[in-house]
């Protein structure tokens, strides 16, 4: 009988590839979540676990003590997770289990940025400069004098979906930047008193690295453009990949993000990079996190390339060997539907039917709920896939497709 596989929190659409993917397998599906996040889940999720078990995930010590017993009780092969927050849960988890997970001792500097920083500045990864900054005052004083290069990011050293991001181009700004990442909202931490960073603007190209590794060693799936949007916060509004890249600048994307990846202590497991590339080509590391890329760049993977993201995480986490030759060479991207102002959605129209072009057309929101111009990754309304063998002809559809949709809302009155 095949042992159960345990996931810290089902929640969210990767968690949910996931739990489908080992139920397909013939695994029982168990969860570790929290009590208000258990009372959110769907029906067709409920159906799916085997079990699930609540703790207080913003408490690490009892957090990790609950999900050891937990996981020894149902005698789990495996423990993994898609959810950043609870990256450093899962390496201590499988740490203590003796199961395939990353190194406890730097788990840590996966999730929080200031942590991070160190990390790549020890291993020599090209990276942006980055400070904590105690107050406001301290920020003014130290950074953002008259005469200082601007823009700079101000941003939490511990939130996720640029929660809490702000590009700071005016001295001016610097107070409000400063709050917004103190009190940014996060999971299971509540959201004041964050730290706060300051990091230096590097100008370019945003690009993503989509990696695996297995007993240490990493294999990169694919690198992935980004388009966000521009102005004091930036938002995702569209992944494309595999990017179209010299050779040369490719290489020092995967040098640099191979760096980064053992810096924070990832060795079995997926790793999501943030690069951006400098118009001279050099490529800077942002951040790395120990989950796969979120809005649905597993999708993309599985559409282009023919990889199973969700099996390959589920194999590793097993102590299999993952499969992770491409299958195919097309080409994929996704793009995400935003308010063009704030106010209550009447209408989406114009959506594609799913198809074998579309595989993914889909709506967050409804008719009646207030919306508004996207801040951050969150505030995006839908989202749809198009995949192609070539590029440019997927480019184009995408293009066609936003076209014919219309975003439709009453504002808000005076």
């Amino acid at each position: 009988m095949n042992r159960p596989v345990l996931l810290l929190e089902a929640a969210g659409p990767e968690s949910g590839h996931l739990a489908r993917t080992a139920a397909a397998s013939g695994r029982s599906v168990h969860t570790v979540t929290t009590t208000e996040a258990l009372a959110g889940y769907s029906p067709a999720l409920r159906g799916l676990l085997a079990g699930t078990f609540t703790t207080d995930l913003g408490n690490p010590q009892q957090a990790l003590a609950d999900t050891v017993a937990y996981a020894r009780r149902i005698n789990a092969a495996a423990v993994l997770t898609t959810n950043e927050y609870l990256t450093p849960l899962a390496a201590h988890t499988c740490a203590l289990l003796d199961l395939p997970g990353n190194d406890p001792a730097a788990a840590h500097a996966a999730r929080d940025k200031a942590a991070m920083a160190t990390a790549f500045t020890t291993a020599g990864v090209t990276a942006p400069r980055t400070h904590t900054i105690a107050t406001p005052a301290m920020l003014r004083a130290r950074f953002l004098r008259p005469g200082m290069r601007l823009p700079v990011i101000v941003k939490p050293a511990d939130a996720a979906g640029s929660q809490g991001v702000t590009v700071v181009a005016r001295l001016q700004d610097a107070d409000t930047a400063w709050r917004h990442a103190h009190t940014a909202p996060g999971m299971y931490g509540g959201s004041a008193g964050r730290t706060v960073l300051l990091q230096q603007y590097i100008p370019g190209r945003e690009y993503s690295v989509e990696s695996l590794t297995q007993h240490g060693r990493t294999t990169h799936l694919a690198i992935t453009a980004k388009t966000t949007t521009r102005g004091t916060h930036r938002v995702e509004l569209a992944h494309t990949l595999p990017a179209q890249l010299p050779p040369a600048v490719e290489q020092a994307i995967h040098q640099e993000t191979a760096k980064a990846v053992r810096a924070v202590g990832i060795r079995n497991g997926a790793s999501h990079t943030e690069v951006i590339v400098t118009p001279t080509g050099r490529p800077y590391v942002i951040e790395t996190a120990a989950r796969i890329g979120a809005g649905h760049i597993g999708d993309l993977l599985h559409h282009a390339l023919g990889i199973n993201p969700w099996t390959a995480l589920l194999d590793i986490a097993l102590g299999r060997p993952a499969r992770l030759t491409p299958g195919r060479r097309h080409h994929a991207t996704v793009r995400f539907l935003t308010s063009p102002a704030a106010g209550r959605l009447t209408a989406v129209t114009g959506l594609p039917r799913p198809g074998p072009d579309t595989p993914l057309v889909r709506l967050r929101v409804r008719p009646g709920d207030p919306v508004g111009p996207a801040h951050t990754n969150a505030g995006r309304l839908g989202s749809l896939i198009v995949v192609s063998p070539d590029a440019r002809t997927t480019a184009a559809r995408a293009a066609q497709l936003l076209d014919d949709i219309r975003v439709e809302v009453e504002p808000h009155s005076a």
